[in-house]
């Protein structure tokens, strides 16, 4: 099966070998290999090359495997293969529940890691692009794939909590995320009902991130339906 030479993958792991027979493997088939040893390296490279596919370690040096998958899946749909010395069915769901599409276990045939790869491409050629990681407006910028906050040149510090809540209205910019859906993303689905919660959260976030937070310009309030993040 051919593939467009258009195609860009992204491999993550820290062993040289790996990298090798990869790159050469995926070369042949005209892929174009993108390689990265580190996790910081892994994002960096995403959001600079945007790949179609990512294969991904979980045991790099730096980071876990799953903190680079849920910074690549704050603003990235391209499918994620891990590829992981780890066979415990937890370690399987905990990265397919962080946003993997696949799972492969080494040691791993070359055959069925293909195979695998072009099933993912074609999945992933027809979801929706990914918004870029880098969102600016005109008090903050937000990286979602660094989940970093800076203001006049200064990081903001952010609980996970409050960057959960970020995260999602920035990841749908423009779009009114109800409230329920918001408790259920950031919370989990038993506090679907704790609006008061909501509240409180986006009072810090305001305070923390808008110029007036009495009068916010990026994140608003839909009364009684929910809340909407604009530049």
């Amino acid at each position: 099966m051919t593939t467009p030479a258009s195609t860009k993958v992204l491999v993550v792991d820290d062993e040289p070998q790996i990298l090798r027979a990869l790159r050469i493997n995926l070369s042949v088939r005209g892929y174009e290999v993108i390689t990265a040893a580190t996790g910081a390296a892994a994002l960096r490279a995403a959001a600079e090359k945007h790949p179609d596919v990512v294969v991904l370690d979980l045991g790099l040096p730096d980071m876990d495997g799953i903190d680079v998958l849920a910074g690549l899946r704050g603003w990235s749909t391209s499918p994620v293969i891990v590829l992981s010395a780890r066979t415990d069915s937890a370690d399987k769901v905990e990265a397919l529940d962080a946003g993997a599409d696949d799972y492969v276990t080494k040691p791993f045939g070359m055959d069925e890691l293909l195979a695998r790869l072009r099933a993912a491409v074609r999945r992933g050629a027809t979801a929706t692009d990914g918004i870029d990681p880098i969102v600016e407006t005109s008090s903050f910028t937000v990286d979602l794939s660094a989940k970093k906050v800076v203001k006049h040149g200064d990081d903001v510090h952010l609980t996970p909590t409050e960057w959960g809540v970020l995260e999602m209205l920035v990841r749908n910019q423009g779009k009114l995320v109800g409230r329920r859906e918001l408790l259920r993303e950031v919370w989990g689905p038993s506090y679907a009902t704790e609006t008061h919660y909501l509240r409180v959260y986006l009072a810090q976030l305001r305070r923390k991130l808008e110029e007036d937070p009495s009068h916010p310009k990026h994140l608003l309030t839909e009364a009684g339906m929910g809340y909407r993040f604009c530049v």
